[in-house]
């Protein structure tokens, strides 16, 4: 009677087991995504006087190392750009993506602006980000925003949570940096560089 008590209770037991499994999971996925936007928009925003794309590429390189516990570089992309003044004045005041890389093998782009977005217009007038949530850089400055993308798999199946996106979202005001615009004193070709088209779509 006992043995029939328990293998009626694991009918219940079972499911809830593993949706609290899975949902541990969604858990510890968020919080790594989270720790690798606020790595990357921290670290590029931490070079002082110019910046490369030897150096946006070393950052690159570091996320996909960081990342490779939950699949990022397989299933994510992650997109960092520099967000400073448009130097324009009257109706078209606001501020400008200067440039724009990019890293991983999902296939999207950045809801909130592509590179030169902004430059000539008031397109960015009030800064990057989700509409009540929109940060700009300090005077005189620029932002480092980092835009993570990451299609979460279950690991027990789609039968208990649906396959979802999942976004992280950070930022950085750039330290001591006299000039936004990104170099290339290494002479990287675009095939090495980070760009953000469907050409550059990599998990490495």
């Amino acid at each position: 009677m006992a043995m029939i008590e328990f293998a009626l209770s694991l009918v219940f037991l079972v499911p809830i087991a593993m949706v609290g499994i899975e949902l541990a999971n969604l858990a510890v996925v968020t919080l790594r995504l989270n720790q690798l936007a606020m790595m990357v928009s921290d670290n590029v925003a931490r070079y002082r006087g110019s910046i490369d794309e030897a150096q946006v590429d070393e950052v690159m390189t570091g996320v996909a190392f960081a990342g490779r516990g939950i699949g990022f570089g397989q299933q994510g992309r992650v997109i960092v750009s520099t967000l400073e003044s448009n130097g324009q004045t009257g109706t078209q005041t606001g501020y400008k993506i200067t440039w724009q890389r990019c890293f991983g093998a999902k296939n999207v782009s950045s809801s909130y602006g592509l590179e030169g977005a902004g430059a000539t217009d008031a397109t960015l007038a009030s800064g990057m980000g989700p509409s009540a949530n929109k940060v700009k850089p300090v005077d005189n400055s620029a932002l480092i925003f980092a835009e993570l993308r990451y299609t979460y798999r279950p690991i027990v199946g789609t039968g208990f949570m649906p396959a979802r996106e999942l976004t992280s979202l950070q930022s950085f005001t750039v330290r001591d940096r006299s000039s936004q615009t990104l170099t290339n004193t290494t002479n990287m070709t675009d095939a090495q560089r980070r760009l953000c088209d469907a050409a550059h779509l990599s998990a490495t």
